[in-house]
């Protein structure tokens, strides 16, 4: 049976703890306690999350869980000395020493992620990597696997890295069943953006909605202006000032930022062909498309797909 110890605090996010979930409906999923799921604080007793909800901690004690998770707040929390000293402790206690979403600050604040590739959520990545430059941060990434290091984004991605764990321990069908369980996709890949190119566009009319999801639902059309402009029922002129003025975007930025974000989703999964990535995206042939990848995400198609395997392979 795998010891799992999650970290909390006062103060905590109790989102961090949806995490434990996966490895509660792996135990339903295999018909056995394969995980046995651990509370800890510095003096053990009732902690108080950020909502104030009360749980029942036990105090520091042997780090040498398999896994340790530090949860994170709502806001930068550093860990006391107490804290610090058990984190630097249970790095080489433990198989994996894992953080959620700013719990990246208590495993920076601590050491353990000087040199290592990390992720935190994106809101807070540029104040982590000020704070510890000593850290090779990647803030436009789900999860980072680095050795035994394990880093989430916001609280949500906690989720996605306890499936990878879940994955790597029991094999890829339990983790498929266990994200059917718990109603997520399976999986996000760790090298997968944490950003959405519909919601960072946030259309406020419906016009303008219906056009974009008529271009995410068509990747291989053309996608002009006035096929989206028929979309949205305006006219090419009269749908160009709308995009723009809602968006700060022009159509065809847009359009191209939709494909993006198709095509590297395609490129993790690694089951299709550059060739086919970059025609059923849009693309049209893959010089294009990988044009296009250098100017977002200052790599070609192939890298990102490699980055992808890694992470599985970790």
């Amino acid at each position: 049976m795998q010891q799992i110890g999650f970290l909390l605090f006062s103060g905590f996010q109790i989102m961090s703890l949806a995490a434990a979930s996966a490895f509660e409906f792996t135990n339903l999923e295999i018909g056995e306690k394969v995980y046995d799921i651990h509370y800890l604080s510095e003096t053990g007793g009732p902690i108080a999350n950020s909502l104030g909800m009360i749980i029942e901690t036990e105090a520091f004690g042997d780090p040498s869980f398999d896994t340790l998770i530090v949860a994170g707040a709502p806001d930068i929390k550093l860990p006391n000395a107490a804290e610090a000293d058990f984190i630097r402790a249970a790095l080489p206690a433990t198989r994996r020493l894992a953080s959620i979403c700013t719990g990246a600050f208590l495993l920076a604040d601590a050491g353990i992620l000087d040199g290592r590739r990390a992720t935190t959520h994106w809101y807070l990545a540029r104040e982590l990597q000020n704070r510890y430059p000593e850290i090779r941060m990647e803030e436009d990434r789900i999860y980072i696997i680095d050795g035994s290091v394990w880093t989430s984004a916001g609280m949500t991605a906690g989720v996605d890295l306890a499936l990878a764990m879940v994955e790597k321990d029991h094999g890829l069908e339990v983790a498929r069943a266990v994200a059917r369980m718990l109603v997520v996709y399976h999986r996000r890949a760790g090298g997968q953006s944490q950003f959405s190119a519909l919601l960072e566009l946030e259309p406020k009319s419906d016009r303008i909605q219906k056009a974009l999801a008529h271009a995410r639902s068509n990747l291989k059309s053309t996608l002009s202006v006035e096929e989206l402009a028929e979309a949205a029922h305006l006219s090419p002129r009269q749908f160009s000032r709308a995009f723009r003025a809602e968006t700060g975007q022009s159509p065809a930025k847009a359009v191209e930022n939709l494909r993006l974000e198709a095509a590297r989703l395609m490129m993790e999964q690694g089951r299709h062909s550059i060739d086919t990535v970059a025609r059923e995206t849009g693309f049209a042939d893959r010089e294009r498309m990988r044009r296009a990848f250098l100017r977002a995400f200052g790599q070609p198609p192939q890298a990102i797909r490699r980055a992808a395997q890694q992470e599985i392979q970790a």
